[in-house]
């Protein structure tokens, strides 16, 4: 009955609100083509979308899911030419891009229905529909802008994307649920009313969507802030550590000149002994620099050494630092600084100093990076979603450590696993490595 009232949406304008919708993500991201291919894409786009919705138009309903997938397609086509991001990252910006055509076109055609309810010239249609688009457009360009700062990509995971994709197909089902049928408390019983139910739907899907991003990029910031104090942190232990090490220095240097004097005029071979163990003793603990091929996986680690052996805890590393050079060194310092933050404190709470073991391996496999970090406890551990509950005091400052590492090791591409065995603690970050060696 509504459509027999009043005209849906013409095929062609839907068709160009998805390709401008496209467009203004191509154009807030890093390009992928330079400006005369990305037009050609660009028009080839239009082209395509304006021909699968008038194709999709003349056949039968039962068609109509197929032609819908159909323009979602060639819209992930034009977003993948367009755009440098990730598959997942091109799905997240369709399903943003989807909604924001569909509410763009809504509002159009609600506007185009309501002031102009009969026939009117063409070149006022045009000039209507440039007027609507293009402010419409704009003004998402601009909230759009600030969401994705500097053109950079949103970094989407299964989780981001399953929940943009599951916003946009909610939207967009009750937006329409009025042309499909009135016999349910959320149609729309009139035309203009069904036209309103629709627009409103979409204008709720969208900002449902720029909520999310505004979320997620908090999220991000938040653990962007928590990398930048565990470097600092690192860095200042560094250097408080070879603070220590040079007044330490400087009064092993004094102790250092009487034990060769007394060396020197000493004749029995027991004392001389007893000097030389007391020697040896003296320098102990002076190889606690780590050196890695990487800086600030070796800050991280010189620091936890330092604090690892004031409570007796024994520490063996084998970390090839190299391998995370593709990684930001927020993100090294964030996930190497929780991960020995925890194994150092569960390890010194062990009652038997001999057991009081950390131990550290960063090594490559095939065409992956593996990070393990290891370390006795004791007690149980009591696990919740997949991570041990904090054992820390002030617990409510803690715990946030192991969900922000694996979402460090996912923003890569990999994955962090946790077990906990008879007393023997294991972390494992998997990520695949950008150039894999051929060996």
């Amino acid at each position: 009955m509504t459509e027999a009232v009043l005209p849906d949406i013409p095929r062609m304008l839907t068709a160009l609100a998805e390709w401008a919708a496209c467009l203004t993500y191509i154009l807030l991201l890093k390009r992928r083509l330079p400006g005369l291919r990305l037009a050609l894409a660009a028009a080839s786009s239009l082209v395509l979308l304006i021909g699968v919705h008038e194709i999709a138009d003349r056949l039968p309903l039962a068609f109509w899911t197929p032609g819908m997938l159909a323009a979602l397609a060639v819209m992930y086509g034009f977003l993948t030419l367009g755009v440098r991001t990730s598959p997942m990252d091109t799905g997240y910006l369709l399903a943003r891009a989807f909604v924001l055509a569909e509410l763009v076109a809504s509002l159009h055609w609600q506007l185009h229905v309501f002031f102009f309810p009969e026939n009117t010239y063409l070149g006022v249609t045009i000039a209507f529909v440039g007027l609507i688009y293009g402010a419409c457009f704009t003004m998402a360009f601009r909230i759009e802008r600030r969401l994705f700062p500097d053109g950079q990509a949103p970094g989407a995971d299964e989780r981001a994307l399953a929940a943009a994709a599951a916003i946009a197909v909610v939207t967009f089902l009750m937006s329409n649920l009025s042309f499909v049928t009135a016999n349910t408390p959320f149609s729309g019983q009139t035309g203009m009313e069904v036209f309103y139910i629709r627009t409103l739907v979409d204008l709720a899907g969208y900002a449902a969507l720029v909520a999310l991003h505004s979320q997620r990029q908090q999220l991000r910031r938040m653990r962007d802030v928590e990398a930048m104090n565990q470097l600092v942190q690192s860095q200042h232990q560094r250097y408080l550590q070879s603070k220590r090490n040079i007044d330490e220095v400087n009064r092993k240097y004094h102790d250092l000149k009487h034990y060769i004097t007394a060396f020197r005029s000493e004749t029995d071979p027991s004392s001389k002994a007893n000097y030389l163990d007391k020697l040896e003793e003296s320098i102990s603990g002076y190889d606690r620099q780590v050196e890695t091929g990487n800086g600030i996986l070796d800050a991280v680690l010189t620091a936890k050494l330092a604090e690892a052996a004031e409570h007796q805890v024994e520490v063996t590393t084998l970390a090839h630092g190299m391998l995370m050079e593709f990684m930001e060194p927020l993100d090294v310092s964030a996930l190497f600084g929780n991960a020995l933050d925890n194994a150092v404190f569960a390890a010194k709470g062990v009652a038997d100093p001999d057991r009081r073991l950390v131990r550290i391996s960063v090594q490559a496999r095939d065409s992956f990076v593996v990070a393990e970090v290891e370390n006795s406890f004791d007690g149980t551990l009591d696990f919740d979603e997949g991570f041990p509950r904090s054992t820390k005091p002030n617990r409510q400052h803690h715990g946030y450590g192991l969900p922000n590492m694996r979402q460090i090791a996912e923003v890569y591409g990999g994955s962090l696993t946790v077990t906990a065995d008879q007393g023997w603690f294991s972390l494992t970050v998997v990520l695949p490595h950008p150039r894999p060696s051929s060996g």
